[in-house]
């Protein structure tokens, strides 16, 4: 049965949770990813951000991995906690890899990242996916201890669904044998659905690893469907104006509430914890976040989202 069905289905108390504890739960050990080039972000996150919250560094295609480096040292000089992504066809050679972890975990303390293929058509080395990179073993030579790899409840523009499943399975099994600690960040997703069926369908293949779910902050309606298109979601894009009772907000922004109320609704659902993409729009993500690690946020009545007060 779809778990997001069973959940409107059982009495609101049934599992001794209640939803704004779920809700909770879900939100208070929240990420969230920065540009390495926004040299504000560190103070953002420190005035807004529970110290110690981890932040992801976006590893974007004119991004050097020097500049990463730099992004990690502020975030961890501000009391964050800095998660860089390391982007495999962004890697120029085993060298530079093995130059960049090192000043990442020397200089910055990093010891968990997010590991993936990047963007680029052409590799700028001899690294074509995540998986080539963990077979250099540079991981755990330079003490990274967790590492991520991503997860797509609405399918890859590009890689079909059997040779995604494949490509994970091998990464954990490599991790494992590795002895890094793997765990998985799904692409942001517009409705619960798709995240609660793909979460059930990994964890019956075997993915037994920690679920990250992404999700979109805050957004400007344009901005977020223009990024869903780009990564591939638009599937779900129509989530984007069904519900939406007030011209002026679908105007204006779409926020991940009704995502998350849906997903408490599921005690059982082996979420991880959520991670939000800020799509340039750090200091609104961060205080909806800091908001809502506060409690400052009341379930409507409706029963379909909340509001952040």
């Amino acid at each position: 049965m779809d778990p997001l069905v069973a959940a409107r289905d059982r009495p609101a108390d049934a599992d001794g949770v209640r939803l704004r504890e779920r809700v909770l739960a879900l939100v208070g050990g929240a990420t969230l990813e920065v540009s390495a080039r926004d040299h504000a972000a560190d103070g953002v996150c420190r005035d807004l951000l529970a110290q110690g919250t981890l932040v992801y560094i976006t590893h974007a295609p004119n991004d050097t991995t020097p500049g990463m480096v730099a992004a990690a040292v502020r975030l961890r000089r501000a009391g964050l906690t800095p998660v860089p992504h390391v982007a495999a066809r962004a890697i120029a050679s085993y060298t530079r890899l093995n130059d960049y972890l090192a000043r990442a975990a020397g200089e910055a303390g990093v010891a968990r990242i997010l590991l993936v293929a990047g963007d680029a058509d052409q590799p700028a080395g001899p690294y074509r996916s995540s998986l080539e990179l963990l077979e250099t073993g540079l991981l755990h030579k330079h003490a990274i201890r967790e590492v991520g790899f991503a997860g797509y409840p609405e399918g890859h523009p590009r890689i079909a669904a059997p040779a995604l499943a494949a490509a994970l399975a091998a990464k954990l099994a490599l991790c494992r044998r590795a002895g890094l600690a793997p765990f998985v960040m799904t692409q942001f997703c517009l409705e619960a659905a798709p995240i609660a069926t793909w979460i059930a369908q990994a964890r019956t293949a075997g993915i037994d690893c920690p679920i990250h779910v992404g999700l979109a902050g805050p957004t400007a309606i344009a901005s977020l469907a223009k990024f869903a298109v780009r990564c591939g979601i638009g599937r779900s894009i129509g989530a984007l104006v069904r519900g939406q009772t007030s011209v002026a907000r679908l105007v204006t922004e779409a926020g991940p509430e009704p995502i998350i109320r849906a997903l408490a609704g599921v005690p059982d659902l082996p979420i991880a914890g959520l991670h939000l993409f800020t799509f340039g729009g750090l200091a609104r993500v961060a205080g909806w976040l800091g908001a809502l690690q506060r409690r400052d946020f009341t379930l409507c009545p409706d029963g379909d989202s909340f509001r952040v007060d």
